[in-house]
C-alpha cells in the first residue's frame, strides 16, 4: 500500500512541476513513507526521521514530510513534538497537506497565490493517476488501492488504528487510474486491500454490482482494461473468500492463478486470542477448496509466531499445519506488540524474543524445504514470465503462479510475456532460458 500512496504522491507532485532528485540531500521536498506494523519497522522510521534533521538545519527551506502510519488517521498527535524539524504531516493515502503547504510556501503574491492553488486543484484531480514521468514506459506491475484501511480489527493489528476504517473506492475511480496505467506501459495490475475480498460491501447503497461478490464484478471490469495482460488481488480473509471468487480467477484469463490468505496461526486457541474467526479445519478445507477451483493454483500465506500465550504445543500445530498443507510460500513475522492494539493491552508478551527467533526459523526452515521441492517440479517445463526488469545482467519476471524467474537474453524483454524453460530450481527463484521469438506482449494465456 505504501509502494501505491508513494507512486501517487509522485504523480501529484509532478503536477506541481517537481522532479525526482537523486539524493535527499538534492531535494527541495523530501518525503518518508512510513510504515508501523511491526516493531523492527517502527524503529526503522524513527532512526531515518533522526537522520533527517541534521539536513533540515544545514539547509532550513528544505520541506520534509512525513505520510503513512506513523501519522495515522487521526493525525500525528505526541510524534509531532519528538519531530519538530518535520514541515508537514500526511495521514495514509492523503498527500493533501503536502500539495497545500507547498503551494503557501511557494505564493509570493496573491496572483502566484492563485496560480498555485489552481495547480494543486490539478495536482490533486490527477493524484493517482497513471506513473511518474521517469517510470512511464518502463514499469511492468504497479499496485492499485481498491480497500483503504479496515474495520476488522484482529487483536494483533495496529492497521485499523493507523489507517481508519475499511473504505472501499468508487469502481469508476479505480478503473481511471487503471486504464491512466495501462496507456503508460504497465501490463499488471495487483488490487489491494487489508481484506480485499470485502471490496464493495460499504458501497452498496451508491452503486449497483453486477455479481453477488462486488470484487468479482471490479474484476471483470479491470479484465476488460486494454493493455493489461494480467490481474492479481491481495490480500484475502479466509471468512470472506467466496467460491465465486474463487470461480472468477478460473474463469478470467488475466487473472492470475495466485491466492493469498494469511492463516496467521494453527492452533484454536491462539487463533481465537487473535480473533480472526475460523479455526485450522476452517483454513484446511479453504485450501483444500481452492485448490479443487482453480487448477494449478500457488497459495501464500502469513504466520505470525510467538503470540501471546503461545505454548510449544501450539507453535508445534502450526508448524504441522504448514507441513501438512504444502503452501508455496510463507510470510513468517515474529510478534511485536503494537500500541493501541487489543493484544497489547490485554495479554502479555510472554513468549521470549529468543523463542520467538527459533520458532521463526523453524517455519522458514520447513518452508525452504517444502518450496524447493514444489519448485523442483517445474525443472524442465515451460512457464509463461512476465519480464518487470533487469539485475546484474539477467532478465527477471515472474510467472502467473508468482514464482520469480531470471534468465539471460540480449534482446530487450521489458514488458513482454516470455517463455522461459526452466533449468534450475530453488526455494525462492528459478533460473531458465528464453524459448520463444521477440514479439510484442500476447493476449494473457493460461501457462
Amino acid at each position: 500500500m505504501n509502494r501505491a500512496d508513494s507512486r501517487r504522491l509522485a504523480v501529484a507532485l509532478e503536477a506541481l512541476g517537481y522532479e525526482l532528485a537523486a539524493r535527499a540531500e538534492e531535494a527541495d521536498v523530501v518525503v518518508l513513507n512510513t510504515c508501523v506494523v511491526r516493531q523492527q519497522a517502527e524503529e526503522k522510521v524513527h532512526g531515518r526521521l533522526g537522520s533527517l534533521r541534521p539536513l533540515k538545519e544545514r539547509r532550513p527551506g528544505v520541506t520534509v514530510g512525513v505520510m503513512g502510519c506513523l501519522v495515522g488517521f487521526r493525525g500525528p498527535g505526541e510524534v509531532a513534538e519528538r519531530y519538530p524539524w518535520v514541515d508537514v504531516w500526511m495521514p495514509p493515502s492523503d498527500p493533501g497537506p503536502l500539495l497545500d503547504h507547498l503551494v503557501r510556501e511557494s505564493a509570493a503574491d496573491e496572483g502566484r497565490a492563485l496560480a498555485a492553488e489552481a495547480k494543486a486543484r490539478q495536482a490533486r484531480f490527477y493524484e493517482g493517476w497513471g506513473l511518474p514521468s521517469r517510470e512511464r514506459g518502463r514499469r511492468v506491475a504497479a499496485y492499485v488501492p481498491a480497500v483503504l484501511g479496515c474495520s476488522h480489527a484482529c487483536t494483533y493489528c495496529i492497521i485499523p488504528y493507523r489507517r481508519g476504517p475499511e473504505q472501499s473506492r468508487p469502481p469508476e475511480e479505480i478503473l481511471t487510474e487503471i486504464r491512466a496505467l495501462a496507456e503508460q506501459g504497465v501490463r499488471e495490475v495487483t488490487l489491494l486491500g487489508q481484506i480485499i475480498d470485502r471490496y464493495g460491501y460499504d458501497l452498496l447503497d451508491r452503486y449497483t454490482f453486477r455479481t453477488q461478490t462486488p470484487l468479482v464484478d471490479l474484476l471483470h471490469r479491470v479484465h476488460a482494461v486494454e493493455g493489461l495482460v494480467r490481474i492479481r488481488f491481495l490480500t484475502s480473509h479466509p471468512n470472506w473468500m467466496r467460491d465465486d471468487l474463487l470461480e472468477a480467477v478460473a474463469a478470467l484469463p488475466k487473472v492470475c492463478e495466485h491466492i493469498e490468505v494469511p492463516v496467521q496461526a494453527g492452533d484454536d486457541e491462539v487463533l481465537a486470542r487473535m480473533r480472526r474467526g475460523y479455526t485450522a479445519d476452517d483454513y484446511r478445507r479453504l485450501v483444500a477448496r481452492i485448490r479443487e477451483t482453480i487448477p494449478g493454483v500457488s497459495i501464500a500465506t502469513d504466520v505470525i509466531v510467538g503470540f501471546p500465550g503461545e505454548t510449544e504445543a501450539q507453535f508445534q500445530r502450526t508448524y504441522d499445519l504448514l507441513a501438512e498443507l504444502r503452501l508455496d510460500k510463507v510470510h513468517i513475522a515474529r510478534y511485536s506488540p503494537r500500541p493501541q492494539t487489543l493484544a497489547a493491552r490485554r495479554f502479555p508478551d510472554d513468549v521470549p524474543p529468543e523463542e520467538k527467533e527459533r520458532r521463526r526459523k523453524a517455519l522458514e526452515e520447513l518452508q525452504a524445504r517444502i518450496a524447493a521441492e514444489i519448485n523442483a517440479r517445474l525443472l524442465g517445463r515451460t512457464v509463461e514470465v512476465l519480464v518487470e526488469g533487469k539485475k546484474k545482467g539477467r532478465w527477471w519476471g515472474r510467472t502467473r503462479t508468482d514464482k520469480l524467474v531470471f534468465f539471460e537474453d540480449e534482446r530487450d524483454r521489458l514488458g513482454q510475456l516470455v517463455s522461459v524453460r526452466i533449468t534450475w530450481a530453488g526455494p525462492w527463484s528459478l533460473i531458465g532460458e528464453p524459448t520463444d521469438l521477440p514479439s510484442e506482449p500476447r493476449r494473457a494465456g493460461r501457462g
